[in-house]
């Protein structure tokens, strides 16, 4: 049988690598899927789902309110957080950001939907993840919303934190929260498409049971951070919530969902029809 040869989208980040080593390295294999592995940040994937460019791709969670027709959650791949997410950080204390600048890193991620649920007045000035630390430590802006590593390590740069978002939603809900997912298009046979949720899931299921191997890989995406750093990071993403978000992870985005639309940041509550095995 002709193998079916699809593009799978993911962001450099470590945590992203660590997810995918299996499948990157020919560990986790078909005989009726092939992927080719198209690596840009989360931005450029975001962008790419608009377009319905990739078979198989990661976006922000609130990315998905636009390519919800065209595209399906797996229910494995989700980057959620547990009592953790996007912190909001300044060069001097403060205890809110109404009246500041504020710099996000693009305005289709999830962190920036959820600093609008949970902050208003301030002036967004939107720029690529890896320029945000620098822009509020050169004051550029005021402050800076802080995703990937920055969010463990932002006080080494000697900046102060204002508020943590995922200890925001922690409190509120009780529920993990949802920033990334894995989605794979609705044009995708069902076989080849369930295909693809089982490798992607063996793909995690092995660096988890294999963490060395596969954090020696993602170290290649680490950003210069070190390793214990790097595996802080990724073990506080790829969690039992990548392997399978369950019940749990599927009330938690649709809550996510449910708060945006009451807060006139989403057009319409939308209900989600996972992939599942």
């Amino acid at each position: 049988m002709k193998k079916r040869i699809m593009k799978l989208g993911h962001s450099p980040d470590a945590d992203d690598a660590f997810m995918f080593y299996a499948m990157s390295a020919g560990i986790a294999r078909s005989e009726i899927a092939e992927f080719e592995h198209v690596i840009e940040d989360i931005q450029s994937l975001n962008n790419r789902a608009l377009n319905s460019e990739l078979e198989l791709t990661a976006i922000s969670a609130r990315n998905y309110l636009n390519v919800k027709d065209r595209y399906r959650v797996m229910s494995c791949g989700a980057s959620m957080g547990m009592g953790f997410g996007p912190v909001v950080v300044s060069r001097e204390p403060m205890d809110s950001v109404e009246g500041k600048t504020v710099a996000v890193p693009g305005k289709l991620t999830t962190a920036y939907l959820l600093l609008r649920l949970y902050a208003d007045g301030f002036t967004p000035v939107e720029m690529p993840f890896d320029a945000v630390t620098n822009a509020v430590k050169s004051g550029e802006t005021d402050c800076a919303l802080l995703i990937h590593e920055g969010q463990i390590t932002y006080a080494d740069e000697g900046l102060s934190l204002v508020f943590d978002i995922g200890v925001l939603w922690k409190k509120e809900t009780s529920l993990p929260l949802p920033l990334g997912l894995n989605v794979i298009r609705r044009d995708v046979p069902p076989d080849i498409a369930m295909e693809a949720l089982r490798l992607h899931r063996e793909s995690i299921e092995f660096a988890l049971s294999n963490k060395d191997e596969a954090l020696d890989y993602a170290m290649k995406f680490s950003r210069g951070i070190d390793r214990a750093f790097a595996e802080k990071f990724v073990l506080m993403y790829v969690n039992k919530y990548t392997v399978d978000m369950g019940n749990e992870g599927l009330a938690a985005i649709e809550l996510l969902y449910e708060k945006a639309f009451e807060k006139e940041l989403a057009e319409e509550k939308i209900v989600i029809d996972p992939l599942r095995e």
